[in-house]
């Protein structure tokens, strides 16, 4: 099955850079994804961000949503949350929150990170059961990686080629080594108008949802927000394209081409 909210973390902008950028969101950022499955608007996903304090600490809690709607909803409905807690100095996350509901398949866990001891602590609250992993130096989950990439790789050190990766912890598979490779820049047509974007290729694991390695294809505003602004994927059966519908509290203005 796919993970309509997973589909869109999964696939971001992976350039890392030892010297930290200027921060690229703020409290209240809210981005709205409008995913189509061929002639059907199959579901939105939404990313909300806010300051707060967990563990004694200053934190940005994240909440990213997904739900199918309309006519893909009678086919199969999707109700997806996951919410992240990550340091506002380091972007280190401390706690991870995945509730799943697609289709009578359902998940419900999270992950706490203990990055003294070098150690992320899995509870799957549905089995039962907890795991314990490894967790190296800049180690992300699902969601506090998208805000960490933003903030840390610098498109002055992209080029044609390049492969950038990441490992990342959002299940009881383990840790994830996650590669993009970077294509080159490209203006899109949007809602919004022109957008000069980044483009980048993720690679994923062919099965019975992805058509090859090669299946997908993400674009990148290519300003100081760094937000997806398209995500297309060749599927086993038909394709899927995101696109960004909605947004507000940008920290940065979202530079758009104006024909």
């Amino acid at each position: 099955m796919i993970r309509w909210t997973v589909l869109i973390l999964l696939l971001l902008p992976l350039g890392l850079s030892a010297q930290q950028s200027r921060q690229s969101f703020q409290h209240g950022e809210w981005l709205e994804f409008r995913l189509h499955y061929g002639v059907f608007n199959a579901s939105y996903a939404t990313f909300k961000v806010s300051e707060e304090r967990f563990l004694n600490k200053p934190v940005y809690h994240v909440v990213a949503h997904g739900e199918t709607t309309g006519l893909a909803a009678l086919f199969f409905k999707v109700d997806d949350t996951y919410e992240t807690y990550f340091t506002k100095k380091d972007h280190e996350p401390l706690k991870f929150v995945r509730k799943v509901d697609e289709g009578g398949y359902t998940m419900d866990l999270d992950i706490v990170f203990d990055h003294a001891r070098r150690k992320a602590l899995l509870t799957d609250h549905k089995k039962n059961k907890q795991l314990s992993f490894d967790a190296k130096k800049g180690i992300q989950d699902l969601v506090s990686a998208f805000y960490y990439l933003r903030d840390h790789y610098q498109t002055k050190d992209l080029y044609v080629g390049k492969f950038l990766e990441l490992d990342i912890l959002y299940d009881d598979d383990g840790v994830t080594r996650f590669k993009l490779e970077y294509l080159g820049r490209e203006v899109l047509r949007t809602k919004f108008g022109k957008v000069s974007c980044l483009k980048f290729r993720p690679y994923v694991q062919s099965d019975r949802v992805f058509k090859e390695q090669e299946a997908l294809t993400l674009w990148v505003s290519d300003d100081e927000n760094r937000i997806p602004i398209r995500i297309k994927a060749d599927l086993v059966v038909g394709s899927l394209r995101a696109d960004l519908n909605q947004y507000a509290k940008l920290k940065h203005p979202f530079e758009v081409i104006h024909e």
